[in-house]
C-alpha cells in the first residue's frame, strides 16, 4: 500500500470514528429517554409488537483483585498471570 493510499485509509478511519461517536451519543440519548419513561411507569419492562425493551438491577460478584494484592500479595502473585496484546492506536 502507498503512503497515499495509506493516508487515505487514516482519513477514511477517523471520520468513521467520527462517526461512531456521534451515533454512540444519539444512541445513548435515546436509551436514556426509554428508561425515563420507565422510570416514571414504575416498570423495568416494556414490549411492542416486535420488540422488548428491559431494564432492571443485576448484581454480579467480582474478585477485587486490588483489595487482594493489598492484603495477600504473595498469594495475588501466585494467581498473576501475563498476557500481551497489540493495541492499534490512530492519534
Amino acid at each position: 500500500m502507498s503512503a497515499t493510499e495509506i493516508n487515505a485509509k487514516v482519513k477514511e478511519l477517523r471520520e468513521l470514528r467520527r462517526m461512531a461517536d456521534e451515533l454512540a451519543t444519539e444512541i445513548e440519548a435515546v436509551q436514556d429517554s426509554i428508561k425515563s419513561q420507565m422510570d416514571a411507569q414504575g416498570v423495568d419492562t416494556l414490549a411492542g409488537a416486535d420488540w422488548k425493551v428491559t431494564w432492571r438491577p443485576v448484581t454480579s460478584t467480582r474478585l477485587d483483585s486490588s483489595a487482594l494484592k493489598k492484603e495477600l500479595p504473595e498469594i495475588a502473585a501466585r494467581f498473576m498471570k501475563q498476557t500481551t496484546t497489540r493495541r492499534f492506536v490512530l492519534a
